[in-house]
């Protein structure tokens, strides 16, 4: 058993060589003098002891790879070079006016807003366009418009598409927001900061993780963070030693509570984003959820989408990765291109049978990008946008839903979609195993008064 696990979750597996080869190759490293021992190691027994260590060795070599001198971006990971290198041009909120009650609304439907997001994607979360379309065609339920239900599906549509292997998440299956690790890490967030306050520091994350999240409970970047903290390696090294997931998704679905907590301010929410992000991320995954943290700030204070974005982007060097790749889905949306083109040009882009691909930030900050802007401002139509682009469905359902369950408050949200879940989550967290949103809201609340003095 203590080898499985090591193999299965601690060690570096053929899966962490793989990605971590396409990760250089995209962060501009110069791979040539490393390429045969990546080729000898893919295809070793990495359960022996000594391609083990040849594997740490050869990450620990490709951390060291120079940067091609052709490379057209800019990216660090320290919170100062990251400002430095903001868009120069700011955007010019409106102020947040909101009284107790309205704030009260928006938070509440925040919370509401992402779990049904977030619920909506679960149950495909890893389906590919060829399954998921084939199921909403099968039904007669294509475009999505609603939950993916089984009590719709015949025994034959049930067995094509393995539909049991999720029974218990589809929307007609449910009776409250089933756990997550979207809605977990929200409610981490959270507990952070009432535990630490304002002042949480990189170093305040990485214990709180140690101390209340099991590691067999984290996955990807979040596991090789949370194993870099057991042998001692602190943040924000601990992001990026041994570490091929530094740019995933997993820092991107941490940014809610922080776009919360300092609501109306996108900066200071980017900011609890990067002391977060940098416990076990680089560059564009800390971009990812500084992003989505500031747009979460600013839609409390106006619903113009497009100025929501661009308050995101304000946030995040000009010439990186993802500020480009966010700028094209922009682009497409100013001349015009409709949703389905938007969204295969996305998957020309990134191929979404390739792990790597389709667990990146940059791609599913484009299905984000993409649900917000073809989504008319409209709740459902939104989340449904972004799921039904595939990639990480339950994650970009969630943040899109965050997004506009603030921008319409709890008491506009329609309630054909929200009223499945009765109000309540549950999660993987001590202290709120079971919870109401209402009073998750409250609390959420009072950190907002604490972050405003």
């Amino acid at each position: 058993m203590k080898n499985y696990w090591q193999r299965t979750w601690l060690w570096i597996s053929k899966d962490d060589l793989e990605t971590e080869r396409i990760q250089c190759d995209q962060e501009g490293k110069l791979l040539l003098q490393v390429d045969e021992e990546f080729e000898r190691l893919i295809v070793s027994d990495l359960t022996e002891d000594a391609n083990q260590k040849a594997a740490e060795e050869l990450l620990d070599r490709t951390a060291l790879l120079s940067i091609r001198e052709d490379y057209p971006f800019e990216e660090p990971s320290d919170l100062d070079g990251i400002r430095l290198l903001r868009p120069a041009a700011s955007i010019q909120l409106p102020a947040m006016r909101l009284t107790d009650l309205e704030l009260l609304d928006k938070v509440h439907g925040a919370w509401t807003g992402r779990s049904i997001g977030c619920l909506l994607g679960k149950p495909v979360e890893g389906w590919r366009r060829d399954k998921m379309y084939g199921y909403l065609k099968e039904l007669n339920r294509w475009p999505l418009n609603d939950f993916f239900r089984y009590d719709s599906a015949t025994s034959d549509v049930i067995q094509k598409y393995h539909l049991d292997d999720n029974q218990k998440t589809f929307g007609d299956m449910v009776s409250a927001m089933p756990e997550d690790d979207d809605m977990n890490y929200t409610t981490t967030g959270l507990a952070i900061f009432q535990r630490y306050g304002n002042d949480f520091t990189p170093d305040d994350v990485a214990s709180f993780w140690l101390s209340d999240i099991p590691i067999l409970r984290t996955c990807t970047a979040e596991r090789v963070a949370y194993r870099n903290f057991t042998i001692l390696v602190d943040p924000p090294y601990s992001a990026s030693y041994r570490n091929p997931y530094r740019e995933w998704i997993g820092a991107q679905i941490r940014a809610d509570l922080w776009g919360y907590a300092a609501a109306g301010n996108p900066e200071l929410a980017a900011e609890f984003a990067w002391r977060d992000a940098s416990v076990s991320h680089v560059k564009n995954g800390i971009y990812g959820e500084m992003w989505a943290a500031a747009m979460i700030a600013a839609a409390f204070c106006t619903d113009d989408i497009l100025t929501i974005i661009r308050s995101g982007l304000q946030q995040i060097p000009v010439n990186c990765r993802l500020s480009d790749a966010i700028e094209s889905v922009l682009e497409w949306r100013e001349v015009e291109v409709d949703y389905d083109t938007a969204v295969y040009r996305v998957h020309e882009l990134w191929d979404e049978k390739r792990s790597h691909d389709w667990c990146h930030t940059i791609p599913n900050a484009m299905i984000v990008t993409i649900g917000l802007l073809w989504g008319e401002n409209d709740y459902a139509q939104s989340i449904c946008k972004a799921v039904q682009s595939c990639f990480d469905t339950d994650c970009n359902g969630a943040t899109t839903g965050s997004i506009l369950g603030i921008i319409h408050g709890k008491n506009q949200l329609p309630s054909r979609w929200i009223d499945v879940i009765n109000d309540t989550l549950h999660t993987g967290v001590a202290g709120y195993h079971t919870v109401s949103l209402l009073d998750m809201a409250k609390t959420s609340i009072e950190l907002i008064h604490k972050v405003q003095g």
